[in-house]
């Protein structure tokens, strides 16, 4: 199962996380700022983006680790619960009518969160926001043991535009 999406990542960041949990922004410590580019709480992930802007992502679920992608400029992985089955990637300012969900057998995912070089999104977004336009590209795949925030690949220190 593949889905691409377009999310409004306000505040340069946008969620994946179970519809029935919240995050509280816990997960930003400064490690996470600095060096993850995610920050993973035990209710999802926040995924920091270059832009605050309508940015592309894409979510595939995979049976186990899938191949690191080439092209990626940055790569890092956390532990997803999905306890109820059901996933929600939004960004902070979305209604709940914006969000989108997609359903998972419930349990323990380990997510891979890819940077990818690409250009503009194909629907219309903010020329005047500054930073570069990456691709998220969220892979998951079922786990039995929790692990740590893992960064596989480490991107430019200045990376935001």
């Amino acid at each position: 199962m593949s889905v691409h999406l377009v999310v409004h990542a306000d505040q340069r960041q946008f969620t994946i996380r179970d519809s029935g949990l919240r995050l509280t922004g816990s997960g930003w410590t400064s490690e996470a700022v600095e060096s993850h580019r995610i920050g993973a709480e035990p209710a999802g992930i926040a995924i920091a983006t270059a832009r605050s802007d309508l940015v592309e992502s894409s979510v595939t679920l995979a049976p186990s680790a899938p191949a690191l992608s080439p092209a990626a400029e940055h790569v890092v992985e956390a532990d997803l619960p999905v306890p109820s089955g059901r996933l929600v990637i939004s960004g902070p300012a979305d209604y709940p009518s914006q969000e989108k969900y997609f359903s998972v057998l419930p349990g323990l995912y380990r997510a891979r969160v890819s940077y990818v070089p690409a250009g503009p999104p194909s629907v219309d977004w903010n020329d005047h926001e500054y930073g570069e336009h990456y691709r998220y590209v969220v892979e998951l795949w079922p786990v039995e043991e929790q692990s740590d925030v893992e960064v596989l690949r480490q991107g430019a220190t200045v990376w935001d535009g």
